[in-house]
């Protein structure tokens, strides 16, 4: 079997208050997890607030060093990389967050905020960065002429929308979301999360998925990971994990999902 593009191996990460007489024992976010993301697939993370999923994210991204373990991306220790091997991993890893204008600079226009990336890694003319710019607008459903406006002049789904061109400007092989469309209202979470898998099989991406919505994840994903406390416990397919769960705490989360009015009164109708 071929290198997976994601290697998480036996991964913790303890938080420690700061203090030189402080003595206690910290807090334990994500406690010896392995997984594995194979080309092309989606790997979904799922669990409630708190389960350690978002810090796992951000391990892998390279924001925050683990405590212990390992993480391989494309077969290379992402925490030994140095120098250009690290310029070249920060191209080819790419994250959506939950809330994206937290991210962009407020006073910068949509162009510039889609410049950046190409500007800091070298790609293209002038003309030609002027030309990927709109052809990857126009992909997500957005005119061109929305580069002229600044953040804020941006609905909630266009931000999301930019987020995600952002995202794949530089044509990376890993995307890492972090609740993407949890701060969305139902109707554009189902366009965004549309756009997400038509752009994961037009540029052939690998991606990582957490969310806390257990629809999103069914929706998006290839296999899924359960995180409770720090601890993956359980992992599989999708049929797998939604069909026939097998830890106490999958089922407990699948039985908590709100069952819509009109499909109990479909339940309750005599068959005839």
């Amino acid at each position: 079997m071929s290198e997976p593009v994601v290697r998480i191996d036996n991964v913790s990460k303890v938080f420690h208050q700061a203090g030189l007489f402080n003595r206690a024992p910290g807090f334990t976010a994500v406690s010896n997890v392995s997984l594995s993301v194979t080309k092309n697939s989606t790997l979904g993370i799922v669990g409630e607030s708190g389960s350690g999923k978002s810090t796992l994210l951000r391990m892998v991204l390279r924001l925050i060093p683990p405590s212990a373990g390992r993480i391989f991306i494309n077969g290379a220790e992402i925490w030994a990389l140095r120098g250009k091997s690290l310029k070249a991993m920060r191209r080819e890893v790419q994250p959506i967050f939950q809330n994206p204008a937290s991210s962009f600079n407020p006073r910068h226009t949509i162009r510039t905020i889609l410049l950046a990336p190409l500007e800091v890694h070298g790609i293209g003319t002038a003309a030609e960065r002027r030309e990927r710019i709109h052809t990857l607008l126009r992909r997500v459903g957005l005119d061109p002429a929305i580069e002229t406006r600044l953040p804020h002049q941006l609905s909630g789904g266009q931000k999301q929308r930019i987020a995600i061109a952002r995202a794949v400007i530089l044509g990376p092989s890993l995307v890492l979301a972090d609740e993407p469309t949890s701060a969305l209202d139902v109707s554009v979470q189902a366009q965004v999360l549309k756009l997400f898998s038509d752009i994961k099989y037009d540029f052939g991406l690998t991606t990582i998925f957490v969310s806390h919505n257990l629809a999103v994840i069914r929706e998006v994903s290839d296999e899924v990971a359960v995180m409770r406390r720090g601890e993956v416990v359980e992992q599989g397919t999708v049929d797998q994990i939604f069909d026939d769960p097998k830890h106490p705490y999958t089922r407990e989360l699948l039985a908590a999902v709100p069952v819509p009015e009109i499909m109990r009164n479909k339940e309750r109708e005599p068959q005839s």
